[in-house]
């Protein structure tokens, strides 16, 4: 692994040019020379120039040369045919020789070629077991197939409703953008050495690949002879933000390390009204507690609700991320949120503590959530109609009103209700998140869920779980203000 060397300039960012070679000149030391030492001078200038735009730490490798590519032969595996989510397997059967490799060779090939060559690409998941492994892996494919840069999470960690915003607001210091994500997550599935992961590919807009990119990538999986990989690029240590920077065959390719927290924070201050959040969550009238389930919205529960919010980290419950999940199941339910579940005063023990007034829970990469107030549970099909039917009045970002709502076939009329009572176009949709984003990249839906604990919006093209608690908390805060809900809305 490359432990590459961190600039110790305060708050300047500072990106080695990549290796250049120059050519010996035979002719006398003069005015050759003096260019020379000229141009060696720019090119230490540049990166200081580039500084002004990017103001993180940044890393730079080593003089490492040229990269090399290798065509490496293999065999198809069966039952690579990815899901509504992706392909999820056990761990055992990712760490199989060539497996992980074929699938990610299948999925380049099922893109366009302006979306790999030249690309950039974002790759980070869950943390779950095996994902800095898979990181590694995956760079070095992208490196081999032309792709010129790729963004990773900070220690390999990006929740998938912040990887959907990562790729749809995040601009690097060059003015690159994304145009897809490689994601590493099997969601609420449990994970270790003997459990799950999972990977899916993301578009351009955010969302999930549409039938067709998934199809053309199950039908290249089963007739794939080789796939391209550069062996001789060391791992890049992923503990520390910045850019490493290496050049190949077709340029210079740079890895990209970054606290994608800082992204995602930025959108949710455009959607809700921070400070009257943290009015609410300062409150010695309010209490809360947030459980991540040990998974990776642990990364973003700190800086959100302590940092940014002022609630006490008393609060946050679980919120280490860990690759086992703690050994428990990241799913946010009744069954499995248990320790949320007794604080609320829900369990089968008998406890004298009073329970906080709002609890929430999010599942392995932060999509999906779960809903509960003191001493009852609020289902998914009740919250996604209780978000849509007090959006417009309670959240800055919905202010100018909605354009449509809509909710998975096996999902509770309860929003159905809604939208007539606010004579709001309503839409109904197969299992599937891709769904909902196919509405609202056609303007028709701002508000969506699923009864399997998914709620989002058209701030980005995944389902999202701290988005939802945020929405849940900002209408208590009308509460607290003495503003009442728009229960009648809910009202057959």
């Amino acid at each position: 692994m490359i432990h590459p060397v961190v600039l110790s300039l305060p708050s300047v960012a500072i990106i080695a040019p990549r290796p250049r070679r120059h050519r010996h000149h035979t002719t006398t030391p003069s005015r050759s020379l003096h260019r020379h030492r000229h141009r060696h001078r720019l090119l230490r200038l540049t990166p200081l120039l580039a500084s002004c735009v990017d103001r993180r730490p940044i890393v730079c490798g080593p003089d490492m040369g040229l990269f090399t590519v290798t065509k490496q032969a293999t065999t198809p595996f069966d039952g690579q045919k990815p899901g509504t989510s992706g392909l999820r397997k056990k761990v055992t059967v990712f760490q199989q020789p060539h497996y992980l490799q074929n699938f990610v060779q299948s999925t380049f090939n099922a893109l366009p070629a302006d979306q790999v060559k030249g690309a950039t690409i974002v790759v980070s998941g869950d943390g779950r077991y095996f994902s800095k492994d898979a990181v590694q892996i995956i760079t070095k494919m992208a490196a081999a197939n032309g792709v010129r840069r790729v963004w990773v999470g900070l220690n390999s960690l990006m929740s998938t409703p912040a990887v959907s915003a990562v790729i749809r607001e995040r601009t690097g210091a060059d003015g690159s953008k994304a145009t897809g994500a490689f994601i590493l997550t099997a969601s609420h599935n449990p994970g270790g050495p003997t459990e799950d992961f999972g990977i899916k590919y993301n578009m351009g807009n955010g969302g999930p690949a549409p039938e067709s990119v998934t199809d053309s990538i199950f039908s290249n999986t089963k007739t794939i002879s080789e796939y391209l990989i550069t062996e001789d690029l060391p791992d890049v240590d992923i503990s520390v933000a910045g850019v490493t920077s290496f050049s190949g065959p077709e340029g210079p390719f740079d890895v990209d390390v970054f606290d994608s927290s800082v992204d995602y924070i930025k959108l949710m201050k455009s959607i809700f009204d921070f400070e009257a959040i943290k009015k609410l969550l300062t409150s010695p009238k309010f209490t809360f507690c947030y459980d991540a389930l040990h998974g990776v919205a642990g990364a973003y529960a700190k800086h959100i609700f302590v940092e940014e919010l002022g609630a006490d980290e008393s609060s946050l419950l679980n919120c280490v991320p860990k690759e086992d999940f703690g050994g428990g199941h990241p799913d946010p339910n009744l069954t499995y949120a248990k320790k949320l579940v007794e604080r609320m005063g829900l369990g089968k023990s008998s406890s004298n503590a009073e329970p906080p007034e709002f609890g929430a829970a999010a599942d392995g990469d932060a999509d999906r959530n779960m809903i509960l107030g003191k001493r009852f549970f609020v289902t998914p099909s009740d919250s996604v109609a209780i978000i849509a039917a007090n959006a417009v009045q309670s959240i800055p970002y919905f202010a100018s009103g909605l354009k449509g709502v809509a909710r998975s076939m096996p999902t509770s009329a309860a929003l159905d209700v809604v939208a007539k009572n606010l004579n709001l176009k309503f839409f109904e949709v197969p299992t599937g998140w891709k769904f909902f984003g196919n509405l609202m990249d056609a303007g028709m839906c701002s508000i969506c869920g699923e009864e399997s604990f998914g709620t989002g919006s058209d701030h980005i093209r995944e389902k999202d779980g701290i988005w939802a608690c945020a929405c849940m908390a900002f209408y208590s805060c009308f509460q607290e203000q003495g503003q009442p809900w728009r229960r009648q809305a809910c009202h057959r």
